[in-house]
Parts: structure tokens; C-alpha cells; sequence
């Protein structure tokens, strides 16, 4: 049983990609903005892949959304840069009016690699944001955007992989969030969803939504209307879906891709489609 449950998330589970649909209801959100909406995507993981038209059959299906808006929140290769390059002309499809939005993970800074010298490691780092830029996302490194529609103004932040425990901490809300005084609402791209109740609701009140993914819900777990159980939940509070404290908000997106197992039982990776409403 066991091993063909492995084989079925393998075969099927892998490439398995499910939109789920969740709305947000801000009651700073300009008029300009009301109905917005924005396509989420998280964990990549372009090392893993073996099906190249699998994935651009994910890539169309958040095409056909017409987002007005595209956010990726890290972990776009396993390792090493090099691994995502037969898949710049995949993932550059990705377009929005508004722009597409990055950021980094955990797996982006080659830390998990032994390098030869610090200079190669720096190298590599350089050509991750080579492939962003090919891409054409605008990888946000601890800094924001501005974007402006009949006047009404909301900020984009982006900050550099912070998680909670082992995981590297270059991820500066202070520098990121210099200069958007005078936007309505504040979206933020961080990678590890520990980053919100670390440093993001303590002591920013005024980040109206946080992005993120990191915990792939574990790639293995069950989900039943609205029953969700999966490992995660015993290593993060917030693992899968959305959540709200008081009047912030955090989605946890599960993952594009996959990493170690090469598949998915239960926890099917995802594409996020939000839509903002004005409360």
C-alpha cells in the first residue's frame, strides 16, 4: 500500500496543479484597487522538474486566469542557478498588467552546495537574479514598488529570505518598507511564513497582507472541504491557506514544485489566485 500510494503522488501527485481561490477584504483598499486581482506562486524548484509540458500546462493555467498582478515568494531552483535555465523561457510567460513581483527563498543563496571559493557562491547568487530579470520579474532584495492606478497608490515590499531557526535571516523590513508612507495598502513578498509572527504583526502593523510559502504542506497530507491536516502543522502555525490576525493577513502558498519526494500525496501543489476587496 504504501508503495503505491508513493508511486500514484509520483505519477499524478507532481504535476496535480489546483487553483485555490481565496478573497481578501481590506477596508483601506483604495476604490482603484477593488477587485484586483493577484496570481500567487511559490517553491519552484526547477531542479526537481522531469516534465517539461506538465509545467507549462501550469504556467497557462495562471495565464487563463488574467491576473492583474503576479507574485512569486522564492525558492526557485533546489541548489544552483544553472538549474532553472531550461526554464526561463517557461516561467517568462508569466505576464500581468501591474507586473510580476519576486523574491527569494531559502534554496536561492546556494547554501546548501559546498562551493570552491565564497567568490563562486557569489557568483551564483548574481546569476539567480540574472534569470529573474530574464524573466522579467522584478525581484524585490529587502525593497519596494510603488504602483498607481487613477491615482490611488499600494506598495509591493519584498525582503530577502527570513525564517525562523536555522534558516538564513538577510530579510530587512526596515529598508523595505522605507518610503511607502503614503500608500493605502501594503503587500509583502516573504518566503518563510515564521517571518509574521516573528517580526511582521509585532512590529508592522501597517503590512496589510504577507505572501509566502516555504513549507510545501509537507507535499503529504489529507484535504477534505474545509478538514486540512498535514506534518506541517507540528513544525509551523501557519503551513497552508489563509490566515488573519485582527486586520493583517497572511497567505501560505503550498508550493509550484516539489523537493526530495519527487511527488505529492494529498497536499497537490497550487496556484493562488486573491482577489481584494474593499470592506
Amino acid at each position: 500500500v504504501p508503495a503505491i500510494t508513493m508511486g500514484y503522488g509520483i505519477i499524478s501527485g507532481a504535476y496535480d496543479y489546483r487553483i485555490r481561490r481565496t478573497v481578501v477584504r481590506l477596508p483601506n483598499l483604495p476604490t482603484a484597487f477593488d477587485g484586483i486581482k493577484i496570481g500567487h506562486l511559490s517553491d519552484i524548484h526547477s531542479g526537481s522538474f522531469f516534465n517539461k509540458t506538465a509545467v507549462m500546462g501550469g504556467v497557462e493555467m495562471l495565464m487563463k486566469e488574467k491576473p492583474d498582478l503576479i507574485f512569486f515568494t522564492g525558492d526557485l531552483v533546489n541548489n544552483t542557478a544553472d538549474e532553472v535555465k531550461d526554464y526561463v523561457p517557461i516561467f517568462g510567460k508569466l505576464k500581468a498588467p501591474l507586473g510580476v513581483f519576486s523574491t527569494l527563498g531559502n534554496h536561492d543563496y546556494g547554501d546548501y552546495v559546498q562551493w570552491s571559493s565564497p567568490q563562486e557562491k557569489r557568483e551564483n547568487l548574481e546569476l539567480m537574479k540574472e534569470a529573474h530579470r530574464q524573466m522579467g520579474w522584478q525581484l524585490l532584495m529587502n525593497e519596494n514598488k510603488e504602483i498607481k492606478l487613477n491615482g490611488d497608490k499600494v506598495a509591493i515590499l519584498g525582503v530577502e529570505n527570513w525564517g525562523k531557526g536555522g534558516f538564513v535571516k538577510h530579510g530587512r523590513l526596515d529598508k523595505a518598507i522605507r518610503g511607502t508612507e503614503e500608500a493605502a495598502v501594503k503587500l509583502l513578498l516573504s518566503h518563510d511564513p515564521s517571518h509574521w509572527d516573528a517580526q511582521v504583526r509585532p512590529r508592522y502593523d501597517d503590512i496589510d497582507v504577507m505572501f509566502s510559502g516555504h513549507t510545501h504542506g509537507f507535499q503529504f497530507g489529507i484535504e477534505v472541504g474545509n478538514f486540512k491536516w498535514s506534518p506541517a502543522q507540528y513544525m509551523y502555525k501557519q503551513w497552508a491557506g489563509l490566515y488573519q490576525e485582527n486586520d493583517q493577513y497572511l497567505y501560505v502558498n503550498r508550493g509550484f514544485g516539489f523537493l526530495g519526494f519527487p511527488g505529492r500525496i494529498g497536499m497537490l501543489p497550487e496556484i493562488t489566485i486573491m482577489e481584494l476587496k474593499k470592506a
